[in-house]
């Protein structure tokens, strides 16, 4: 009756450890860094003037000047061997910056443009949004997925701006990843009648959209998850669709690829921790489908089907289902140890521990979830031999009281053999909460994990109430030395005026 992917004996331990809160918070509360400690010359950086004269150059040849053209070009690919030089020679060797591209982006110069600053600021990798809010950075004339593409302009069906964007960057000595929404899949998909059945639903019958949610710290740093909807990661044909989107991405050859929302949505208030199994994402059909296959014998799946149902068992449930099959002693599951001393218990007694067995292998169901589509998500990127990661929050797995946080982001279980992104985005006023929740991933990572943390503020001053990004960058690297890699959220906090002309420009 059993059937893959399996819970073993010790993700079962794993949640029980989980749900009595064992892990810690961190180490380093007491050493907040403050922003006026931040070293005031920023490596790799290019000076006012050699960015005003890059400029001057990248502007005469837009104009048409071939002489300017090839001036241009050969400062550019000088620059892209000065770039590297100085980070081989400076922390951190890797320099990240997360950057979504517009329609208008397709005007002649406007990639060069934005490349240009990222280089200037002294970056040497960047992040490229293709996938979000049900949208993709893929040309309309080949865009085999279900989601609509970036770019909608009549006359430009086949303008291909994520290809651009990698050939742009690689000229400029940037490496150039690809990075995308992962369960989460947009609204618009959701409202697709063909797809209903793939989002993922709570014991309430509700799917993401139906809930309030907390408008919290994310990647897009503006929304909470209200009107992202997130997905069964158990369901075939989302792992369908979204193989289609990754094979689609791949064609364009970038760097790497980077998986984000590899999670269930958080609810605001009391809703954002997950104490019964009604507040867990695994009633949608495919996900309680393989719950109900991890049952072992007919005792154990009826029991799952009871306290699926009811949110509980009682000793009368347990009563009834002895009778019911007889020739079983006790009720068998993935990850369950047999206890036959347990087995002669008068039903009343077994009522609590299998109540908390179940609500653990409830628990673990929902983790093993988002682990497996991970796995699969990468496994075609990893075929290839490009890198991929996972981004994640620090605090998606922890034990919240009496329950967890809703979000059941086990990235702790994730795969070690990929980059993983804690986004360290805690904002108190000092580096000391950012410095927690980096300390928090360094203590559950496994030996040898590349960590790739990625921050959120500006250069130079401070951005709401995160110190400025150097001061960030002095404080990890104080405790943290052997971190090789930092990402910067985002482009568009750090060019503001630009972002958001490019964003509401019209295009001719």
């Amino acid at each position: 009756m059993s059937s893959l992917p399996k819970i073993t004996r010790r993700q079962m331990r794993f949640c029980s450890g989980f749900l009595a809160g064992i892990f810690t918070t961190g180490l380093v509360s007491q050493i907040g860094i403050q922003p006026t400690g931040a070293q005031s010359l920023i490596p790799c950086q290019l000076t006012g003037e050699m960015v005003k004269q890059k400029e001057s150059l990248r502007q005469t040849a837009l104009a048409g000047n071939q002489d300017a053209q090839r001036r241009y070009k050969d400062l550019i690919s000088k620059q892209a061997k000065q770039l590297q030089e100085c980070r081989s020679q400076n922390w951190p060797r890797n320099q990240a910056i997360w950057l979504r591209l517009y329609p208008c982006d397709l005007r002649p110069g406007s990639l060069d443009y934005i490349m240009d600053r990222i280089v200037n600021k002294g970056y040497n990798q960047v992040y490229v949004e293709v996938f979000y809010d049900a949208q993709v950075l893929l040309p309309q004339a080949d865009n085999p997925t279900p989601w609509q593409s970036v770019v909608q302009i009549p006359g430009s069906e086949k303008a291909d701006l994520l290809a651009q964007a990698i050939q742009k960057g690689r000229e400029r000595g940037l490496k150039v990843y690809a990075w995308l929404f992962s369960m989460n899949f947009g609204y618009a998909y959701a409202q697709r009648s063909d797809r209903r059945q793939v989002i993922a639903r709570n014991g309430r019958n509700q799917t993401s959209l139906d809930v309030v949610n907390e408008t919290s710290l994310d990647t897009d740093l503006t929304k909470g998850d209200a009107t992202k909807a997130f997905i069964d990661p158990y369901n075939l044909q989302a792992r369908q669709d979204y193989n289609r989107l990754i094979q689609a991405i791949l064609k364009r050859k970038p760097d790497g690829m980077l998986f984000d929302y590899i999670r269930y949505p958080r609810g605001m208030g009391e809703a954002s921790v997950a104490t019964r199994v009604q507040d867990l994402w695994i009633y949608g059909d495919a996900a309680q489908q393989v719950l109900l296959q991890r049952a072992l014998n007919y005792k154990g799946l009826e029991l799952i089907r009871r306290f699926l149902s009811k949110g509980f068992v009682n000793s009368g449930d347990i009563a009834e289902i002895d009778e019911l099959y007889p020739q079983e002693s006790e009720p068998m599951w993935q990850g369950r140890i047999a206890d036959l001393s347990k087995d002669i218990l008068p039903p009343a007694q077994r009522q609590p521990y299998l109540q908390t067995e179940l609500w653990q292998l409830s628990v673990a169901h929902a983790a093993q979830g988002v682990i497996d589509f991970l796995s699969a998500a990468v496994e075609p990127v990893q075929r290839l031999g490009l890198p991929s990661g996972a981004v994640f929050f620090p605090g998606g797995n922890k034990a919240v009281g009496g329950g967890f946080d809703s979000r059941v982001q086990p990235w702790d279980r994730f795969p070690t053999n990929i980059e993983w992104h804690p986004m360290i985005y805690a904002d108190c006023g000092t580096t000391g909460c950012i410095l927690e929740e980096l300390q928090r991933v360094i203590n559950l990572a496994p030996y040898g994990t590349d960590i790739r943390p990625a921050i959120a503020g500006n250069w130079g001053q401070s951005f709401g109430n995160r110190p400025s990004l150097e001061a960030q960058m002095q404080a990890i690297r104080q405790i943290a030395p052997q971190i090789n890699t930092v990402s910067h959220f985002a482009y568009s906090w750090q060019e503001p005026e630009s972002d958001r002309e490019r964003k509401f420009c019209k295009m001719q």
